[in-house]
């Protein structure tokens, strides 16, 4: 993504972020400021690239190349533009060309999901439904059409406005709602599909107590 070279009317309304602040910090010389850039940034980067690429190791080199590059391009930075957007992009475009290494395996086992500590008073059953559900609604999401599942993924799952993620994709923010809402609808026909398929699994088993009294 280009760096911006224009404020767009939205841009000035919207509310300054540390992230925004310390990016003209550090844009300006400040090196301290590169510390809260990377604190506020680097996370949210992270949990994106992980999603795409389904491996810590190439997440990591992602956040890093990043970063590299919003350094390399600072100087150019647009005083009063928001940095998250071009964060987002330019670890998109660097995830995208990962995507198209031969030897990149996009249905690899994902590192690190599912890895939140589960609740104490959860039992073992709980836990292991509950580790289904994820895995299931991982499978349906990376089954949506690559459009709707950037929008989703970044709007609700990174938390994005619909005109931040715009920026990131390139788009309106109309578009962006659109195809959200569209992977909305998409996900919950898949759980509904799935809940129907369980309670049919289960109404065709056998009653045991019936068979003997």
């Amino acid at each position: 993504m280009a760096i911006p070279r224009g404020v767009s009317e939205l841009a000035v309304l919207r509310r300054r972020s540390r992230a925004d602040e310390a990016m003209e910090r550090y844009a300006d010389g400040d090196e301290a400021a590169f510390s809260v850039l990377y604190d506020e940034l680097a996370p949210r980067l992270y949990r994106f690239a992980l999603r795409q690429l389904r491996s810590r190791a190439n997440a990591e080199d992602i956040v890093q190349q990043t970063l590299l590059q919003m350094h390399g391009a600072r100087s150019r930075f647009v005083r009063g533009a928001a940095v998250l957007p071009w964060a987002y992009a330019i670890a998109r475009r660097l995830t995208i060309d990962v995507c198209r290494r031969p030897d990149h395996d996009p249905l690899g086992t994902p590192e690190g999901f599912g890895s939140e500590p589960q609740s104490i008073a959860a039992s073992p059953e709980e836990a292991l439904h509950r580790r289904r559900s994820e895995a299931a609604l991982e499978q349906d999401v990376a089954r949506l059409p690559g459009a709707w599942r950037e929008a989703f993924e970044l709007t609700k799952v990174d938390g994005l406005s619909a005109s931040t993620a715009a920026e990131v994709l390139g788009v309106t923010p109309g578009t962006v709602k659109i195809r959200a809402h569209r992977a909305t609808v998409a996900l919950r026909k898949a759980q509904a599909q799935r809940d129907e398929d369980t309670i049919g699994r289960t109404d065709a088993r056998p009653d045991k107590t019936e068979a003997h009294p």
